[in-house]
């Protein structure tokens, strides 16, 4: 196979040298990325390869360069491998993973639950994003089981991916720790929960509770509750140690808590338990924007005004926010420019791995829309 083996008629590698004026080894060298060229000699190259419309036979490429052009985009968990059908039938089964994350209840659920969440969704518009202009492709994985993750660390090692952009849905998912354990390179979507030497972005997200504090106070909210992330989970820990520092540095030394999970449905239920509890709340601070809009439904359901009687702010500005009725005040995580910098520092780790790991850290704001 050749780097020119393509359909009758097709620009080939001479085609470009003679466009260019250099020769076919110039070409092939500017295309396979090889650094000591020239500067002037490659961009005479590049703009000859725009000019006669030339495409790199990607798989002749790959012998050359040894890169596959491709980045594994892994979606994991912390399950076992799922039992027989048989065992799971009429109950499903737990596959040991984050429920509130939306991941519990077998391989196909988490698949679905992924697709279903916006999460996941504004992520790959970040990657794809990324790593289309630069003709590099995301391949999705999921990582559910120990089978899979055993998978995934094999498809690396391979050389079929050049690097993995990793998004763990539970605070105890072994695939950072087993990856950065065979040496191969990848970046993680928020902070471990356990040390790992892997590079990540992430979200102040203390900071981010603490504009929803100050908010809430600034409107006049003195009877304020919160309706807290899972308490495993990093992120879910700094939401509501950010909210709780801030509340007490103005004078709030309690504040009653309900743990969610990061769903609509946990949302609802949370609500109900602190109206139950505290039927004279007049603000609200959930964790993520879902279990906002569970929040703000059960609100309106037991006849609280949103937000005359009750204000309520929520965290991503995922386009629940938007979609809720009223529509949300939410904290904003830039979740599409976070994924692209985790593309950008594995891109970064694959020029030069002699670099060290790094941490960037993205700084939120405060959207405000209705609610609150």
């Amino acid at each position: 196979m050749t780097e020119d083996s393509r359909a009758v008629g097709a620009p080939t590698l001479e085609d470009v040298a003679k466009a260019a004026g250099v020769s076919r080894a110039t070409v092939s060298r500017v295309i396979n990325g090889v650094r000591n060229v020239d500067p002037v000699i490659q961009a005479a190259v590049r703009d000859a390869v725009a000019v006669t419309g030339y495409t790199p036979n990607r798989a002749a490429r790959s012998l050359v360069t040894r890169k596959a052009d491709s980045i594994a985009l892994v979606v994991s968990g912390a399950g076992d491998d799922p039992p027989p059908v048989a065992a799971t039938a009429g109950g499903g089964g737990d596959d040991g993973s984050r429920e509130g994350a939306g991941f519990g209840g077998g391989v196909g659920s988490f698949m679905t639950d992924v697709f279903a969440d916006p999460f996941f969704g504004r992520v790959v518009t970040g990657v794809v994003n990324f790593l289309r202009p630069r003709g590099i492709h995301p391949v999705l994985m999921f990582a559910e089981t120990s089978r899979a993750r055993d998978e995934a660390v094999s498809y690396l090692r391979q050389g079929s991916a050049d690097g993995a952009l990793v998004v763990s849905t539970h605070a105890e998912d072994p695939l950072p720790a087993l990856i950065t354990d065979a040496g191969l390179p990848a970046v993680l979507y928020a902070r471990p929960a356990r040390p790992v030497r892997i590079s990540y972005v992430d979200l102040a997200h203390q900071d981010g509770a603490r504009l929803a504090a100050e908010h809430l106070l600034a409107r006049g909210c003195r009877r304020i509750v919160t309706i807290a992330g899972p308490l495993d989970v990093p992120a879910g820990q700094d939401r509501l140690a950010g909210f709780r520092d801030t509340m007490a540095r103005q004078g709030h030394p309690y504040v009653p808590v309900a743990e969610g999970q990061f769903t609509e449905e946990s949302g609802e239920s949370a609500m109900e338990r602190l109206l139950a509890e505290h039927p004279d709340l007049d603000g609200v601070f959930a964790a993520n924007d879902l279990m906002a809009v569970g929040a703000c439904r059960v609100l309106r359901e037991l006849g609280r005004r949103v937000p005359e009687d009750v204000a309520v702010i929520g965290f991503d500005d995922s386009r629940a926010a938007a979609s809720c009725r009223p529509p949300l005040t939410t904290v904003r995580q830039p979740v599409e420019d976070m994924a692209a910098e985790m593309a950008r520092l594995l891109l970064d780790r694959l020029a030069r791995p002699e670099r060290p790991v790094t941490s960037v850290i993205f700084e939120p704001t405060l959207i405000l829309r209705a609610s609150a």
